[in-house]
C-alpha cells in the first residue's frame, strides 16, 4: 500500500508538471496581453444615432462594415457619452474627465466651439491619452475632425492644436463640418448672423434717414457727422450680411496638415478621398507600430457631403446615403489592415461623439440620426437618446468574438484602458473619471465599474445613473427640455434643446427610471407604483453631492470671452482675409 501511495504522488506530481509546462507552451490572452502593446485605432463618427447600425437593430440601413466588427469583437449595449454635443464630448473622450473639469463647457448657452477663430479650447494643462501614449513610444495621429480649439493670442500660436495634445501627425478640419460650409437652410450660425447684421443695418438706416429729415426740415439741430457715420455703419451691415455667408466658409471650412492650411475653403467632393488616402498613408508609414491613430469622421454631420456613387444608394435619403459612405469608408480601413498584416495586432474601436439629431429636419425630410428605441437626442444632456452611442472593439484573438455587454459604460473608459494597454500610467494628480474597460472585455469581470454616470447639459447636471449590480440601472431626471410642439419628442425650430431657462423643467420630486425595464424612459416611476422610490432618490442625491465636492472651479473655454470671433486669431493662408489656397492633392 506504501509503495502504491509513493506511486500516486509521483506520478500526481509529474502530471502536474508536464499540465504547467504544456500550459506555458500555450499563451493565454492576458499574457499577451500583458507582454506586447497593441497598435490601437479609434473611429468615431460624428451625430451618428445608435438606431442608424444594423447591429444596434437597423434592418433597413446598410452597415456590413461596422457589423463585422460587431461580429468579430465585442459590442457595448449601454455606452455612455459625457455630453451630448461635439466640443465637450470629445474631450471629455480624449481626457478621461468629464467636460466640467477642464472648462470645456458654458454657461450661456454657447455649447460647442463657435468659430476657428475663437480663443477658447482644450487646456493645455489636459492630459489626453495620446499625450501619454506618444511618451510610451507610440506613434500617434489623428485624421479628420478636431473642434477644440486652435489658437489663443495669434493666429500662429496653435496653443490647442492636435500636435500641442500628444499628436504627432494630424490631417483633417481644425474646426467641424457645418450646414453653413455648404451654404444649407439647415443653418448653425449664418442665418442668425444674417437676421441681426439686418436688423442693425435697419435701425441704424432708419437713424440716418431720420437725422436727413431732422437735418433739412431745422428740427433735429444736428451736424451732418453722426448722419453720415450712421450711413456709413448702415451701408456696412448690409454688406455683411450679404458676405457673411462666404466670411464663414473660408473662417472655418479648412483643411489642416500639421500647422499647414492646405485647402481653405475645403473642396467637399475630394475630402473623403483625401482623408481615406491619409489613413492609408499613416498605418503603412507606422505598420512597425506600435501606432495610435484616431479617425474622427466628418460623416455624418450636415452638411452629408457625399460621393456621387453613394447618392440615391440608401432607402433613408440622403443621410442613409451619407452613413453608407462612412460604413465603406471603415472597409476600406480595414481592408488597408488586412493588407499590412496589421489586423490582428490593432485593437479597433467604434462609436460616435453623441446621438443622433432629430432638429435636423427639413419640411418631412430627416437630415439627422435615429437613436432606436431611445428617447430624445443630440443637445439633450438626460436623455438616453442624446447620450447612448455605438461602443464596439476589436482585438482578434483576445477579445471574444460576439461578445454582448449591457453593463454602463462611457466614453471616458477609453482613456485609461488605452493607457494601461501601452504600459502608461493614469495620472494621479487630478481626477480620472473613466474606468478601465479591459477586464469587462475580455469576461474575467462581470460588472462595470461604473456605479453612478452623471449627464451634464453644458455646466448644469440634467440627470444621474445609479447601476446597482445584479438588480437594475436607476435614472434620475432633475431638469428636462420643453419639448416643442407640445407632444412632440424634440424642440423643432430649434437647432438643439436648451439646458436652462424658460425652456425647462426642474423636477420635485425628481423623475425616476428603471432603465433595465424600461430604456425607453416612457414609464415614470412614483412613490406609489415603487416602494423604494425614496431610497433610490437619497441614493443617487448623495452620491450628486460626492461628485461635486471633486469639481474645482475652472474657466469656462465656451463661454462669451472665448467663444467669439478674433479677426487676429483667425487662420489663413494668405495675408488676411485673402484666406483662400489649394497646396496639395493628396497624403504627403
Amino acid at each position: 500500500m506504501l509503495l502504491l501511495h509513493h506511486s500516486w504522488l509521483c506520478f500526481r506530481s509529474w502530471l502536474a508538471g508536464m499540465l504547467s509546462v504544456l500550459l506555458g507552451l500555450v499563451p493565454s490572452a492576458s499574457s499577451n496581453i500583458s507582454t506586447s502593446r497593441p497598435n490601437i485605432l479609434l473611429l468615431m463618427a460624428d451625430d451618428l444615432g445608435i438606431g442608424d447600425i444594423g447591429c444596434y437593430g437597423n434592418n433597413t440601413m446598410r452597415t456590413p462594415n461596422i457589423d463585422r466588427l460587431a461580429e468579430d469583437g465585442v459590442k457595448l449595449t449601454q455606452h455612455i457619452s459625457a455630453a451630448s454635443l461635439c466640443t465637450p464630448s470629445r474631450a471629455a473622450f480624449l481626457t478621461g474627465r468629464y467636460p466640467v473639469r477642464s472648462g470645456m463647457v458654458s454657461s450661456i448657452g454657447y455649447r460647442v466651439l463657435q468659430w476657428t477663430g475663437a480663443s477658447g479650447g482644450l487646456p493645455t494643462n489636459e492630459t489626453t491619452f495620446a499625450k501619454i501614449l506618444k511618451e510610451k513610444g507610440y506613434a500617434t495621429g489623428l485624421i479628420g475632425k478636431w473642434h477644440l480649439g486652435l489658437n489663443c493670442e495669434s493666429a500662429s500660436d496653435h496653443c490647442h492644436h492636435p500636435l500641442h495634445h500628444g499628436f504627432d501627425h494630424f490631417y483633417g478640419m481644425p474646426f467641424s463640418l457645418m450646414g453653413d460650409c455648404a451654404h444649407w437652410e439647415l443653418s448653425e450660425k449664418r442665418v442668425n448672423l444674417e437676421q441681426k447684421l439686418n436688423f442693425l443695418f435697419q435701425v441704424l438706416a432708419l437713424v440716418a434717414l431720420t437725422l436727413v429729415a431732422g437735418k433739412l426740415t431745422h428740427l433735429i439741430p444736428v451736424s451732418w457727422t453722426p448722419v453720415i457715420w450712421s450711413a456709413l455703419w448702415a451701408v456696412l451691415l448690409l454688406a455683411g450680411s450679404y458676405f457673411v455667408g462666404a466670411l464663414i466658409v473660408h473662417a472655418d471650412c479648412l483643411l489642416m496638415r500639421n500647422h499647414t492650411i492646405t485647402e481653405q475653403p475645403m473642396r467637399f467632393q475630394k475630402t473623403t478621398p483625401l482623408i481615406l488616402q491619409e489613413v492609408a498613408s499613416f498605418l503603412k508609414r507606422n505598420k512597425h507600430g506600435p501606432f495610435l491613430l484616431f479617425v474622427s469622421f466628418l460623416h455624418v454631420h450636415i452638411p452629408l457631403i457625399t460621393m456621387e456613387n453613394f447618392l440615391g444608394k440608401s432607402l433613408h435619403g440622403l443621410y442613409g446615403d451619407n452613413v453608407e459612405e462612412m460604413d465603406w469608408m471603415v472597409g476600406q480601413i480595414l481592408d488597408t489592415l488586412d493588407m499590412e498584416g496589421l489586423t490582428n495586432s490593432t485593437l479597433i474601436y467604434f462609436t460616435s461623439d453623441h446621438g443622433g439629431s432629430l432638429e435636423n429636419q427639413l419640411g418631412h425630410t430627416q437630415y439627422g440620426g435615429w437613436n432606436g428605441i431611445y428617447k430624445g437626442g443630440k443637445g439633450m444632456g438626460g436623455w438616453e437618446g442624446g447620450i447612448r452611442v455605438p461602443g464596439i472593439f476589436r482585438w482578434p484573438g483576445v477579445l471574444p468574438a460576439g461578445r454582448v455587454i449591457g453593463e454602463p459604460t462611457s466614453l471616458m473608459d477609453v482613456f485609461p484602458t488605452v493607457v494601461q494597454l501601452a504600459g502608461g500610467e493614469v495620472p494621479q494628480d487630478r481626477v480620472i473619471d473613466g474606468q478601465d474597460l479591459l477586464p469587462l472585455l475580455l469576461g474575467t469581470a462581470q460588472h462595470s465599474d461604473h456605479e453612478f454616470l452623471m449627464h451634464y447639459c453644458e455646466g448644469f447636471l440634467h440627470a444621474a445613473r445609479w447601476h446597482q449590480r445584479d438588480r437594475t440601472t436607476w435614472k434620475v431626471h432633475f431638469v428636462t427640455p420643453v419639448f416643442q410642439p407640445e407632444g412632440a419628442g424634440a424642440c423643432y425650430g430649434r437647432k438643439v434643446c436648451p439646458c436652462f431657462g424658460e425652456k425647462v423643467l426642474h423636477h420635485d420630486p425628481p423623475l425616476l427610471f428603471d432603465l433595465s425595464r424600461d430604456p425607453s424612459e416612457t414609464h415614470v416611476l412614483t412613490p406609489a407604483s415603487e416602494p423604494v422610490f425614496y431610497q433610490v432618490m437619497e441614493r443617487v442625491q448623495r452620491a450628486v453631492r460626492e461628485h461635486q465636492r471633486t469639481l474645482s472651479p475652472v474657466p469656462l473655454q465656451l463661454d462669451r470671452l472665448g467663444n467669439i470671433w478674433r479677426p487676429w486669431l483667425q487662420p489663413c493662408c494668405g495675408p488676411f482675409p485673402l484666406c483662400w489656397c489649394l497646396r496639395e492633392d493628396g497624403p504627403q
